[in-house]
């Protein structure tokens, strides 16, 4: 079982979080570096360019790396502090195994691997191969993606493969193939620069992609309108020509009630509609019951406004559409979506210069993480696990029958109820913190308890990894050679700048070896990373996301390649539609109807609040790497609850209060910080940290039908003040237990 093995306060004072800073001098050799190492951030989708410097095979400094195109040296303040996680007094330097009553001791590399692979094929024996799942991760490279996607397919020979990319970019992914066939932001954000008008759905890019912003302002600079929806006025919106302050949950009225409006005063782009797209008619006819009024009424955002967002969008020549999780984070999180994309498509603005639609990826390798296999129902090249025509190439490039290759499995959230159920017995985790980044975090901790074997491959002993009964002592993204796909599309190259510390492995190594214990040794002989790159390469060849042309010399010689790039004398595509040609069987753009309907959690008199969450800028997703570097931590020391002054009011809250908040999952205290930036009936809280201050004790399981992404986005809460108050950073020791 797989319950903590001694008390969190000892495993803490072991392993952390503990706050690293750099000397006040500067690590020792950062002016005289053995190397200076190009390579890429490991935070967010925008994969920023950086240079990290190099002494005696520790990361001592870095510099803007200021040719490569996209961040041209800018940084946010994770990119400039993330050289910190390096040398780490948190660091695991050789895998542990759990002692009941203790906490975790040494183990060797031998018997480690021995008791992983015994188990996995004890439970197997006993229960059948699906007892045993395998939960991955997209801050991966793509090699490395790839790798696990085989490795639970041939090697363990488990359906039950999936990726904590279900947590972000699932619902956007879906969308963009029912719409285009192809899922991937058409168009390389300098196309944003001479946008006119450019909306912004449900993306606080200011603090989450926050060198991003900079090519908006350039479009600004040049006359760009811009239009912002988000339920908080966050920093983009301040200076917004119209910040559409939607309820969470209702976000595809709004697209509607815009579409109809579009639609009512002939702004649509005919000739576009008539001779590239498909389905029109239907997803008109699913709107012409949302009027301005009607919208007004459901979203709580002033009709006028909302006449002037789809006037602006409607009149421009050229505009740009981007959206993130905001949208997407919902039980109709692909409805969501597609009623951004049919805007886009009314109105022909896709497929040529200055005119484009984006979904902006929030997890480091989020593009490529969700193209290459590790996920339950997908192959390499981002094919169909369910297709017989891809299953058979697969199992081609993999050398075998395509009779032994597992079918679709459970999804992250749905492998928690089978866990549950008693239907899967073990587990193995890389780069994935479930028990912080899933909603109704104690049900996942229970699920945790019930499993009978859990390995963790991880550098840092995460809140789920106290729970393992192995940790397998992994790399850092700089520890190994690879490529990420950015947010664009463009795949660039990871550099290994030093080796794993101690006796830490590099994550392919702990795999290849797993694989061949398990039996698998012939379908797992590489070289390097780039051998496994090539493997892709061929793997991908013909799917919708088609690396083939794609080398590691021809990156390196660019700068990156946008894919697809079907042939190695091909450019790569920063702009994909120009032909008007899409992915589709019909080769059309497709529209797809998006009716309105609720939030699988609605507000009532029990529970009267919306609560939603999100992200800050000075942490990263479940804060494994952020909440153990001391700057990070104290530009925000805690999680706070914002909430509108009349809110407050209404419920005797003053600043600096503590907050019970409580939802049908579980209850959760935070400070309150009043603010006039936030709807009047939410409550925002983010999502970081752990424990006692985890928002994820809160949120809702429910799934979109289709994506299977949980509803972080909205649900319903009430408000209970405790008239306890407390300045920011005054928590208790261990209060992130």
């Amino acid at each position: 079982m797989a319950r903590l093995p001694a008390s969190p306060e000892k495993i803490i004072e072991q392993f952390g979080p503990h706050l690293n800073y750099a000397p006040q001098e500067g690590y020792p050799g950062r002016d005289e570096p053995d190397a200076t190492v190009k390579t890429h951030c490991c935070f967010c989708g925008m994969q920023c360019g950086i240079q990290l410097l190099v002494k005696n095979n520790k990361v001592v400094g870095f510099e803007p790396w200021m040719e490569f195109p996209f961040n041209e040296g800018r940084l946010c303040p994770k990119g400039v502090q993330r050289y910190l996680q390096d040398n780490h007094p948190d660091r695991l330097l050789e895998p542990l195994q759990r002692v009941e009553g203790q906490g975790f001791q040494p183990i060797g590399w031998d018997n480690a691997m021995e008791k992983v692979t015994s188990e996995i094929k004890r439970i197997q024996e006993k229960y059948g191969n699906d007892a045993f799942s395998i939960l991955s991760g997209v801050s991966l490279t793509n090699e490395k993606s790839y790798l696990m996607g085989k490795f639970a397919r041939v090697a363990v020979k488990t359906a039950n493969l999936d990726y904590n990319g279900r947590l972000c970019m699932v619902s956007a992914g879906a969308g963009n193939k029912k719409a285009f066939g192809l899922d991937r932001a058409s168009n390389n954000y300098a196309d944003l620069e001479h946008a006119e008008v450019i909306i912004v759905a449900g993306a606080n890019v200011s603090e989450t992609f926050p060198t991003l912003t900079y090519w908006l302002w350039r479009a600004r600079d040049n006359g760009a309108k811009l239009i912002v929806i988000d339920p908080r006025v966050i920093p983009l919106a301040r200076t917004a020509d119209i910040h559409l302050p939607v309820k969470p949950g209702t976000d595809s009225a709004l697209y509607g009630a815009m579409l109809k409006y579009l639609a009512d005063h002939d702004m649509l782009d005919h000739d576009f509609i008539d001779n590239y797209t498909a389905g029109f008619a239907d997803t008109l006819a699913a709107v012409q019951e949302c009027t301005l009024e009607w919208a007004e009424e459901i979203t709580g955002i002033e009709k006028e406004k909302i006449r002037q967002a789809a006037e602006l969008w409607g009149k421009a020549n050229t505009s740009f559409l981007l959206h993130a999780r905001g949208i997407e984070h919902h039980s109709k999180g692909v409805e969501n979506v597609l009623g951004c994309i049919n805007l886009v498509l009314a109105t022909g603005r896709i497929g040529r210069p200055y005119c484009g639609y984006g979904t902006i990826t929030g997890q480091g390798n989020g593009q490529g993480g969700r193209e290459h296999g590790h996920k339950c129902d997908q192959l390499p090249g981002n094919r169909d696990i369910t297709n017989p025509e891809h299953r058979k190439y697969i199992a081609g490039v993999w050398g075998i029958p395509e009779s032994a290759l597992p079918g679709k499995g459970l999804t992250a959230w749905e492998l928690i109820e089978a866990i549950h159920r008693g239907e899967v017995k073990g587990l193995l985790s890389i780069c994935f913190n479930p028990l912080v980044s899933l909603p109704n975090n104690n049900y996942v901790r229970e699920a945790l308890e019930k499993l009978e074997f859990y390995v963790c491959i991880d550098f840092f002993l995460s809140e789920t990894a106290r729970h393992a009964d192995i940790v397998l002592a992994g790399s850092l993204q700089e520890e190994e050679e690879g490529t990420v796909t950015t947010a664009e599309g463009r795949v660039v190259r990871i550099r290994r700048a030093v080796t794993p510390p101690g006796n830490a492995r590099a994550d392919t190594a702990i795999i290849l070896e797993l694989a061949a214990r398990l039996g698998a040794a012939d379908k797992f002989t590489y070289a390097d990373s780039e051998a496994l790159f090539n493997e892709l390469r061929v793997a991908s060849k013909g799917g919708t996301a088609d690396y083939y042309g794609i080398t590691y010399k021809k990156i390196e010689d660019n700068m990156g390649i946008f894919w697809p790039c079907p042939t190695e004398d091909h450019p790569g595509t920063p702009r994909l539609w120009e032909d008007k040609k899409f992915a589709t069987p019909d080769g059309k753009a497709h529209f797809n109807p998006a009716p309105y309907r609720d939030p699988g959690e609605v507000t009532d008199s029990e529970y009267p609040v919306v609560l939603t969450t999100g992200r800050v800028v000075s942490q990263y997703l479940s804060g494994t790497q952020t909440r153990r570097i001391g700057k990070l931590v104290g530009l925000i020391p805690e999680p706070l609850l914002e909430i509108h002054p009349e809110l407050a009011a209404r419920f005797h809250i003053r600043q600096r209060e503590t907050v019970r908040v409580t939802t049908r999952r579980g209850t959760a205290d935070f400070p309150a910080n009043i603010v006039e930036t936030i709807r009047k009936d939410t409550v925002f809280i983010p999502y970081h940290w752990p424990g006692r201050k985890s928002a994820n004790q809160l949120t809702i399981g429910t799934l979109d039908p289709i994506s299977k992404i949980p509803e972080f986005k909205v649900c319903a809460c009430k408000l209970e003040p405790l008239g306890v108050f407390t300045q920011p950073g005054e928590t208790a020791a261990f209060d992130s237990i």
